[in-house]
């Protein structure tokens, strides 16, 4: 099937983290390391692509790394619809970090991790990028999305720390993004309001919460 604009202007940004990993749960930082998803995670975005299929999306934009790409293809395929790769949407490069825990870290990096805390946005991780470089690179793309006028809505997939970061620029008042969770294959939603941009729905794992009532409902039966 495939969906049209309809000639309608862009209205909404669903802004997606991709499914979960291996690395997620060893509580390994990713990064920008091309790393896939996982079996559970592959069941995620299959979820997720199910709850979004009525909706209007006319594009899929996503990052160009495994774990969003999986998830934005699983989207795409129950509507014939290709997602636009996009590096920008990538997730902070973590440099020395990626692929340890926060404890490795720690024990690993004393200075390093110090400065990552004490020095927020300009802190450059060895061999990485500053969070404020991040957020410019994220918005740029943000910008890309909005001037190419999709509509009714197109779908974005990234990841946790870049939806974060994202939010952050476009709302730099809002409460509810201190300590934001943002869970595996959740949506969260920006909605244009004239001339501006309203957060309508932040971090939505409803069709997650179905899948574990499903299980429990079958596992009662048997």
């Amino acid at each position: 099937m495939t969906f049209s604009t309809n000639g309608k202007a862009l209205q909404r940004v669903l802004l997606i983290r991709h499914g979960q990993t291996d690395w997620n749960m060893d509580g390994r930082w990713q990064g920008n390391e091309p790393v896939a998803l996982n079996a559970e995670g592959h069941e995620q975005a299959r979820r997720l692509a199910a709850h979004l299929s009525s909706r209007p999306i006319a594009a899929i934009y996503s990052s160009d790394l495994p774990r969003a790409f999986e998830t934005a293809t699983a989207i795409g395929n129950t509507r014939d619809m290709q997602p636009r790769l996009d590096a920008r949407w990538q997730e902070i490069n973590l440099g020395i970090f990626q692929g340890h825990t926060r404890q490795e870290m720690e024990t690993r990096f004393p200075l390093e991790w110090q400065a990552f805390h004490d020095q927020y946005w300009d802190y450059v991780v060895p061999r990485g990028e500053s969070r404020r470089n991040f957020q410019d690179r994220l918005y740029a793309a943000w910008q890309q999305v909005i001037a190419d006028d999709y509509g009714p809505e197109v779908a974005v997939v990234t990841h946790g720390g870049a939806i974060r970061m994202l939010l952050l620029k476009l709302f730099p008042d809002e409460p509810r993004l201190t300590n934001l969770h943002i869970e595996n294959t959740s949506v969260t939603i920006v909605e244009r309001m004239e001339q501006s941009w309203a957060l309508t729905t932040l971090t939505d794992a409803a069709h997650l919460a179905r899948h574990a009532d499903d299980e429990r409902g079958e596992s009662g039966t048997m």
